[in-house]
């Protein structure tokens, strides 16, 4: 989840996937990254702090994609002796399933051009 450093190279193939399923709601991999993200630590703040990104920025995706689906992709709790959290709802791992599943696929539909398109760039650069 967490950003790339420098030495690190950057991945073959698809490397961003924007799905726009209505004018009001998409999933790319920033929301997706950010609803695993909730997924696993059950906070938007360590989600977003993950990802190098402040709450606010967090908060507001999370809205984005709750109002933008029609229902809640994420819920969420407040204070108490728990100190609040987040979770996916049934709908929000379903989305964050599907998205994934796509990011899948569409690697595997293109691993023969992007090798084709890598040999070429390899043999070119020798010449």
């Amino acid at each position: 989840m967490a950003g790339r450093g420098p030495a690190e190279q950057q991945p073959r193939g698809l490397t961003h996937l924007r799905v726009t399923f209505s004018d009001t709601f998409y999933v790319g991999p920033g929301r997706a990254d950010l609803l695993e993200g909730i997924a696993a630590t059950g906070s938007i703040a360590a989600a977003g702090k993950a990802m190098g990104m402040s709450y606010k920025r967090a908060w507001s995706l999370v809205q984005a994609l709750n109002e933008g689906f029609g229902r809640p992709l994420v819920e969420t709790s407040r204070g108490g002796a728990e100190q609040g959290g987040a979770s996916l709802t049934a709908d929000g791992a379903f989305v964050l399933e599907r998205y994934r599943a796509m990011q899948d696929a569409a690697r595997k539909a293109m691993a023969g051009d992007v090798a084709a398109v890598i040999r070429r760039l390899v043999l070119s650069s020798r010449k």
